[in-house]
Formats: C-alpha cells, structure tokens, sequence
C-alpha cells in the first residue's frame, strides 16, 4: 500500500488528469501533499472523449466539497493533441472492436502516449514553475502498456530533467498498487464522500457509455476498462466486509 502522504509546503505539481477514477486519486493524493497543484488534460481525439467533460465536473465537486483542497487547487490546462489520433490506429482513436494484437498488447495500446503526455506535461509545468508530475500509470492492476510500467518512466524522469536542465520529479502513487487498494487509497484520502464522486462523475468506459450506471460507477460494464474498475470495486467492498 502507499505510504500515507506527508505534507509538502513548497513544491507545486501539476497532475495529468483525465477525469478517470485513477486520475482522480492522484489528484486528491496531490492535493493532500504539495503546495500549489494544477491540472492538464489532452485532447487526442479519443474515442471515449465524454472524459474531458467529465474532468471540469470532477475538478468542480473537489473544490466545492473539500474546502481544504480548495485553496491549493489552481489552474487547469487543456492542450489539443489530435495529432496523435492521426498517427495511430487504435481502438482508443476508432470505432473498432477492442482485441489483442499479434504483439500480445491490447489494441487499446496508443503508442507513444504517455512519453508525449509526460514531454508536454513537463514543458508546461516548467513555465508554470512546478517541479513534479504526477501521473496514474500503474503496472499492477493494468493492460499491459509498455509506457506505464515504472521502469519506462524512471527513464522518461531522468530524461526531462536533464533536457530541461531541471530537476523533474514523476510521481505515480497507484505503480504498486491494485485497482482495489485504489479505492481504499481513495477512501484513505477523501472518505466515502471522495469514493461517491469518483463513483458519480469520473470516467473510465473505453466506449465512453455514460447510460448504464454500476455499483462502481458508468460504463459499458465490458470493456477492458470497466472489467478491471469493477473487478477492484468488488474486491475493495469486500474486504471491507
């Protein structure tokens, strides 16, 4: 499990957020710990895009119903990256069956994603004067990315540090941790106030279904995407019971 976060009162972070459950927490880990966070989406035509108006709701409910949060949380950026949609065919970017690839990745897999997402993410947290991003790539409960594991984004820290000249600092809290401990960590971090809006207003379904609502939350309920969020949701419930 993550050791419960320790307060930082001078460094400011900027956090990949989707609008998904695990960006989600990273936010709210991120909030617990540094001084200043801000956000930033990306738009790279995906196909499950109702994430990037479920992400202003999400952003809106936190400041609202956590107060101590509030004062830390501060501007959101949105960079248009639908370059990357042009370059890669895949079932995140087209309207095609969700299947593994003779390479034994899902076709989910947009190649490059996460380094760009990272590289752009750097650029801006350089100008706007934060040291850490932080990121919900996880290696244990996961598809099997190559982008995400931790290894890749070790490589990917030094790299940006030493091409900014800057000390980058890449912190993924979920790395180690279950789909199921995800929850807890979230519990852990804003109660089951936090949990109830990660249920209500975040986004995981790889189809972007937002009609069929779940224990754990909205989704097609078959997607990998969904699978893997409720099988954990489950396994949170119940060892809790």
């Amino acid at each position: 499990m993550t050791a419960p976060p320790q307060a930082n009162t001078t460094r400011k972070a900027l956090v990949l957020f989707s609008g998904g459950q695990d960006s989600t927490t990273c936010l709210a880990w991120a909030l617990d710990r540094y001084a200043e966070v801000e956000t930033i989406g990306f738009d790279y035509g995906q196909r499950h895009r109702i994430e990037l108006e479920c992400r202003q709701t999400v952003r809106a409910k936190i400041a609202d119903q956590f107060p101590h949060w509030a004062a830390k949380l501060g501007e959101d950026h949105m960079l248009d990256l639908s370059l990357l949609s042009q370059i890669s065919q895949t079932a995140m970017t087209e309207n095609v069956a969700i299947e593994m690839q003779a390479n034994g990745l899902p076709n989910t897999f947009v190649p490059g994603r996460n380094l760009l997402f990272l590289t752009f993410a750097a650029t801006l947290a350089y100008r706007r004067g934060a040291s850490v991003l932080v990121g919900g790539m996880c290696e244990t409960d996961y598809s099997g990315y190559p982008d995400c594991r931790d290894n890749t984004l070790k490589a990917l820290q030094v790299a940006l540090s030493l091409g900014l000249d800057a000390p980058m600092t890449l912190e993924t809290p979920l790395m180690f941790i279950t789909k199921a401990e995800t929850w807890a960590l979230s519990e852990r971090l804003g109660g089951a106030a936090l949990n109830e809006l990660v249920i209500e207003d975040t986004h995981t379904c790889y189809l972007g279904e937002r009609k069929l609502r779940h224990a754990w939350g909205w989704g097609c309920g078959t997607c990998p995407a969904c699978e893997l969020r409720a099988r954990g949701y489950d396994e949170y419930v119940a060892g809790k019971s």
